[in-house]
């Protein structure tokens, strides 16, 4: 209902003077329809201009015939609700209802009301008769179509922003709206066709541009991807989102200081917001600048807190550095969010050992072993952290696990395991046992990696 103002304002003026039958013909009729001409006239040179507060003044040297009429009241309490006079608005709303409850354009003015006080409730039981006395009502669809989106039921959504559509087939809203449920439908056609429809009505459409983007870049097109969101920071050069896909396609096509300037460009325009701290900590991470890497996952978390994917990455450039109070107390918020991780839970341990804390280790490792399955290599593991001795058996145990996945992984912390109790030939054999799997299916890798010097 976002240009129902601008319906009503238009809607009322020319009821009104077709209902009256006001026009520079009749004028030279009588005085009284004359006063009416001229007011309307006047009336409608002020809207135009965008002066709402003096168009309000003007109702009160309204000519005496025209303030019962039904359209003029209806623009009166939809200026009033534009200027925020919602209490005016409301009780001259309430009471056209009550004299007109089979009106459609009184009953969008009480919805409008009603979305603004929110009470969605009467809203949606004034929509509800809209959509009764006119079932392709544009207005009512697509908010019933927004509500729908945004608790996700994308096909609802979808079928109302259609209906909106029978009715108005240029409407930008109602196009915008099916062209981004069908995206999300992977509805991939569909979607294209909305969005070039709005783009024949509007070239310079900034959504429809970066959804165009989208869908080239789905298709791994990044060049024609790039074209699309250049073309929307043309008309918008402070759209934070053009930026974020600036800087994905401009990665995909190996243009990495372009990526890199576009995500700063994202933390200049928005910087309490994470995301773009995140792609640079993801930027610098592939590109292997530690200091970097680290310094933005810092600047992720401190954004966000709940953003518990940074918090892997922090712990793991900390322990390079050799943090390890930073690695350790990042891998534990990291297990906040993901308790049943052995991973976590052995790296914390293995931090308290590095900061030379063995009564921490042991009460923590003590706690985790509580609640683990005493036959399971993964309490094997923490008890080998904890005992600090008793490799033997675990590792024959480690040996015959068949997913190669969990095999490399608990060979990683058994080199872990052999490093922090001081035996770094066996650590290092393993570390390499490790790398030589060439499947980084797990974030340890790299971390043996580290350990060898065999990263690139």
């Amino acid at each position: 209902m976002k240009k129902t103002f601008k319906k009503i304002f238009a809607a009322a003026l020319f009821a009104f003077m077709a209902a009256n039958s006001l026009s520079a013909a009749s004028v030279s009729k009588n005085k009284s329809q004359s006063a009416e001409v001229a007011f309307v006239q006047k009336l409608s040179d002020t809207l135009a201009s965008g002066s709402i507060e003096s168009a309000l003044k003007m109702f009160d040297t309204m000519p005496d015939s025209m303030k019962d009429d039904k359209d003029m009241k209806t623009l009166h309490a939809s200026l009033l609700l534009s200027a925020g006079k919602d209490s005016e608005s409301a009780a001259i709303a309430s009471s056209l209802l009550t004299a007109y409850p089979q009106d459609v354009d009184v009953l969008e003015l009480n919805a409008m009301i009603a979305k603004k006080k929110g009470d969605d409730k009467t809203k949606s039981n004034l929509l509800r008769r809209i959509l009764a006395l006119d079932p392709k009502n544009v207005g009512a669809n697509l908010e019933f179509a927004g509500e729908q989106a945004l608790k996700h039921n994308y096909r609802n959504a979808r079928d109302l922003y259609k209906k909106a559509l029978s009715a108005e087939p240029a409407n930008i809203e109602a196009l915008f709206g099916f062209g981004k449920m069908s995206y999300y439908m992977e509805k991939d056609d569909d979607a294209e066709k909305s969005f070039k429809k709005i783009l024949e009505l509007d070239p310079t459409n900034v959504q429809a541009l970066l959804y165009m983007g989208k869908l080239e870049g789905e298709d791994k097109r990044y060049l024609k991807a790039r074209e699309y969101v250049l073309a929307a920071l043309k008309s918008d050069p402070g759209n934070v989102d053009a930026y974020f896909d600036l800087g994905t396609y401009s990665r995909y096509l190996g243009k990495w200081d372009d990526a890199e300037k576009a995500w700063k460009k994202t933390t200049e325009l928005d910087p309490e917001y994470f995301l773009g701290y995140a792609m640079l900590a993801g930027f610098y991470d592939e590109q292997n600048k530690t200091d970097k890497a680290l310094e933005y996952y810092r600047i992720v978390v401190e954004k966000n807190p709940n953003y518990f994917y940074a918090y892997e990455s922090l712990g793991m450039f900390a322990w390079k550095v050799g943090n390890w109070e930073e690695a350790g107390n990042a891998f534990m918020k990291a297990l906040e969010h993901n308790p049943d991780s052995l991973s976590y839970k052995l790296l914390v341990a293995a931090c308290y050992m590095k900061l030379n804390k063995p009564q921490q280790a042991r009460k923590f490792t003590e706690e985790k072993m509580r609640k683990l399955d005493r036959q399971s290599i993964e309490y094997g593991m923490v008890r080998l952290y904890h005992d600090m001795g008793g490799d033997t058996p675990l590792l024959l145990k480690v040996q015959k696990e068949e997913n190669s996945t969990k095999r490399g992984r608990y060979i990683f912390y058994m080199a872990l395991y052999y490093d922090l109790a001081g035996k770094f030939d066996l650590a290092q054999k393993f570390y390499s046992e490790v790398v030589e799997m060439q499947a980084p299916m797990f974030f340890e890798y790299r971390m043996a990696q580290w350990a060898t010097g065999s990263e690139k």
